[in-house]
């Protein structure tokens, strides 16, 4: 129960107490303590007891008792792995989706002819309802509908539709076969949506260089709202070239250790120095943070381009990777004789030091040599060091000059690749080679396909009331598509990758925060100790770049950054430490829990306190993340159980929702249809009084179990139908017994007052203590928040809508995570009967002071 008072009365009031005590220390006046103690005193209780009664307190405590709640203790561990099991079920869905699109890619590329049309037919996004083909054919318009699944862009979701990034042309013969044979992907991608309506935009991507996309949208998408369309006033860009992003290379090869060696000769001349700067950059952004890496300069010797990465590989983070983008452009031409044999020797000394202490990615080793002379380095230096088993396979890239067959022999005898750059346009295609290199050990004896998970990026729209306009957090399942057709001689090709985008959204909607209590929350990292999603994990609200191009921009956060660990003193145990083997043991996908304190902060980092929490942790099999749960110790390992059987209640419980001053938590799921249903609801509080009112209907079910995953994907999961739906029965039982003890609140004191037909003399007197004490403490409004999400309040007076805040509703809808419901839990930890009093901290500007006139 919460209470508004006047920010301005509460700010005066202070003032002129301060001010008077000045003055009498002015005149050397003596006032005794006892006497300011008594006036706090007062001023304490008056306000104590009139905010128990204009909050109702007592008598909603006592309701709370009538219905029998009871308070149980939860067990951590348990409600873990209940929750890892329910991620699991839904990553399972985009795992299987994922594999069923890789059988069915294999088994079409094999049947489809070798020489395939040069002139294909496909929707080609860029030119949606123009049917691209030959003279033959005819055109074709394609109907596009706003679905609000799918970004809330237009979309049509029978058929997928191509998209071509700068530079691939649809005439040329790979290509072009390409997209004839994934034609056939379109089946599945249908069948996969109707059987999981969750499923996001599904693709593949071709090592040719174009990009089938389910559903099918024109480019530049056109964005829809409520049935209507309209073209998006983006800038029109081309889609990027997403062989180089972490969802492509990731799932193409396996984790590599790479020493790229910089020739400084290189940069002899700008034109050179250009090239050599970006062909090094786009090697780097290939990697991800399953890679480690160092950046070399050679001349006269090697050394590291950062000296922070002295004598080691570092992990490719997007933190490491900046440091070495912006150390290229320092790098000097030296007028002295480069001395290839030590900058070999270098790199292969810290691959092989990584290889035979465990460290680094423990998989691929490779050295990328960049360099502007023609002569091949010595073999003398690469056979002591490579020859014969070739751990580490090395490449080459000369920059401009004439050909080197030095080079190109170099690198083909130790399993690379040779390319020469002399245009920026080449980059690209031709650092892409080694992707395609490194995937051959996977094609030749991997029957299995590796399934990879990119870090999280922002990208898309929010499906969240409220927040349609917003980026969300997504992450992407992909595996690699491999050429299984049988060749005269012996070929290891990768054809493609194929996978899905999800939202981090639908994962978080698996880990109810009801369940967890307040201040209580829950987390997913990887294994490398990053992020998947934080409460303290605070985005940008959008991203043009992914909006404009399809690029994602990958969030690099660890654990350590958003966790901030207290320091309890020297007799404790270092919480630090306590934190570090918490992401040890969630990167090593160990079961377990531990307890640490850590700074929290509120309203935007302008209040902070610390609090010991309880952390459990559950790998989720079959995927490189964990979950962990963070409890408040103490009152955060109970919960009240208390629920309002309303299937076969006598009472409408619709009754105990009447009038407008009531909401709930807009970002959880009480009851919602699944994503391919047309129903729409334009608040969460209609969408409640929606099934509350089926509840009514014969035939209900609560359907409070989310569908199961097939054990693999050679099992077709049934398709629901339609309108089918989920409805967290707990949770809705739970806002209807809220909803019930809380009726009434709303209603104002004087008007149950006259309803009275006998009115006795303590009721006159608390009627009339309430009046006062309304004008004395100033009070605007009181409101009351429940666990289940339900936020009733009263404004006791008329506002006059001149204000720049927004409403009091639509600030605090999400009421269980404002910091006034917070601090108000933490506070009665410590102290059950009292208020917690939050100033603005704005509030002084409404203050105003006035020259008495004489």
């Amino acid at each position: 129960m919460f209470l508004h008072v006047d920010d301005r009365l509460m700010l005066r009031f202070g003032l002129l107490f301060l001010l008077w005590i000045g003055s009498s220390r002015q005149q050397e006046e003596d006032i005794p303590h006892n006497e300011v103690k008594n006036w706090a005193l007062k001023f304490g209780v008056d306000l104590w007891e009139f905010g128990k009664q204009v909050t109702k307190m007592s008598e909603i405590q006592r309701k709370y008792h009538e219905v029998e709640a009871n308070v149980i203790k939860r067990d951590g561990l348990v409600l873990v792995r209940e929750m890892a099991m329910e991620v699991k079920n839904t990553m399972d869905f985009k795992m299987n989706a994922v594999m069923r699109l890789v059988e069915s890619a294999e088994q079409a590329a094999v049947s489809a002819p070798r020489d395939g049309n040069v002139s294909p037919k496909y929707y080609a996004s860029h030119r949606l309802n123009s049917f691209v083909s030959d003279d033959k054919g005819s055109a074709q318009d394609v109907l596009l509908a706003a679905n609000r699944h799918f970004d809330h862009l237009a979309v049509n979701v029978s058929l997928s539709a191509v998209l071509l990034p700068h530079g691939v042309k649809d005439n040329e013969r790979d290509v072009a076969s390409g997209i004839q044979w994934s034609e056939y992907l379109d089946l599945l991608f249908v069948n996969n949506y109707e059987c999981d309506p969750t499923l996001s935009w599904q693709y593949y991507g071709a090592t040719t260089g174009f990009l089938r996309r389910f559903p099918a949208i024109s480019w530049p998408p056109m964005e829809g709202a409520f049935g209507s369309l309209k073209s998006s006033h983006r800038v029109v860009r081309d889609v990027y070239d997403f062989r180089m992003s972490s969802w492509f290379v990731g799932a193409a090869n396996s984790p590599k250790d790479l020493a790229i060696l910089i020739d400084s000769a290189a940069y002899t001349s700008d034109r050179n120095r250009r090239l050599t700067i970006a062909t090094t950059k786009v090697i780097l952004d290939t990697l991800g943070p399953n890679d480690y890496v160092n950046v070399y300069r050679y001349g006269e010797n090697a050394e590291e381009i950062v000296q922070c990465f002295k004598d080691s590989l570092v992990q490719a983070s997007p933190e490491n990777i900046h440091e070495m983008k912006v150390a290229l452009s320092v790098i000097k031409h030296e007028d002295t004789a480069t001395n290839i044999s030590a900058a070999l020797s270098t790199a292969f000394e810290i691959l092989h030091k990584y290889n035979r202490t465990s460290q680094g990615s423990q998989c691929n080793q490779a050295i990328m040599l960049i360099t502007s002379d023609t002569d091949g380095p010595p073999t003398e230096v690469i056979k002591r060091y490579n020859w014969p088993h070739m751990p580490v396979r090395l490449f080459t890239y000369l920059i401009g000059g004439d050909k080197s067959p030095d080079l190109q022999n170099t690198a083909c005898t130790n399993k690379g690749f040779y390319a020469r750059i002399t245009n920026a346009d080449d980059i690209h295609n031709k650092v892409f080679e080694y992707v395609k290199v490194l995937a051959r050990p996977m094609i030749l004896y991997q029957h299995d396909h590796p399934l990879h998970w990119s870090p999280a990026y922002v990208g898309g729209k929010s499906s969240r009331y409220g927040r349609e306009n917003r980026g969300q957090l997504m992450t992407s399942v992909t595996a690699p598509i491999l050429d299984r057709r049988n060749y005269t001689v012996k070929t290891a090709n990768l054809l493609g990758i194929v996978g899905t985008d999800v939202p981090v959204e639908e994962i978080q909607k698996l880990v109810p925060p009801y369940k967890l209590g307040v201040n209580g929350y829950s987390f997913i990292v990887d294994n490398n100790g990053r992020v998947l999603y934080h409460p303290d994990l605070r985005l940008l609200p959008g991203n043009t770049e992914y909006d404009e191009t399809l690029k994602p921009s990958y969030i690099s956060v660890d654990l350590s950054e958003v966790e901030l660990a207290e320091y309890d003193g020297p007799s404790a145990p270092p919480n630090n430490s306590l934190l570090l083997d918490l992401r040890r043991d969630m990167i090593d996908q160990k079961e377990g829990e531990t307890d640490f304190t850590i700074k929290i902060h509120y309203d935007d980092m302008k209040r902070v306190t610390i609090r010991r929490h309880n952390y459990f942790y559950k790998p989720i099999e079959g995927t490189p993340f964990s979950l962990g749960l963070a409890l408040p110790e103490g009152y955060g390992m109970f919960e009240l159980r208390a629920e309002q059987e309303i299937k076969f209640a006598i009472v409408n419980v619709t009754e105990y929702f009447k009038g407008g001053n009531w909401k709930v938590h807009p970002d959880w799921v009480y009851c919602e249809y699944n994503s391919a249903s047309d129903k729409y609801f334009s608040s969460p509080e209609e969408r409640v009084m929606h099934f509350l009112a089926r509840t009514r209907r014969p035939g209900w079910k609560w359907m409070s179990l989310r569908p199961r995953s097939p054990s693999s994907h050679h099992k077709q999961a049934s398709k629901p139908d339609r309108d089918s739906y989920y409805c967290d029965k707990k949770l809705v039982q739970s806002l209807v017994l809220d909803a019930l003890v809380t009726d009434g609140f709303d209603k104002r004191e004087t008007q149950r007052m006259h309803k009275e037909e006998n009115e006795n003399p303590i009721a006159i007197l608390m009627a009339l203590l309430h009046s006062q004490g309304k004008g004395r403490f100033g009070v605007t409004r009181s409101f009351i928040a429940t666990r289940s999400g339900l936020l009733r309040w009263h404004e006791h007076q008329q506002t006059d809508g001149n204000t720049e805040e927004p409403p009091f509703a639509e600030k605090h809808a999400s009421a269980m995570d404002s910091s006034w419901y917070k601090r108000a839990v933490d506070q009665h930890s410590i102290e059950p009967d009292s208020f917690v009093f939050s100033v603005p901290f704005d509030a002084g500007k409404y203050a105003h002071f006035r020259k008495p006139n004489n």
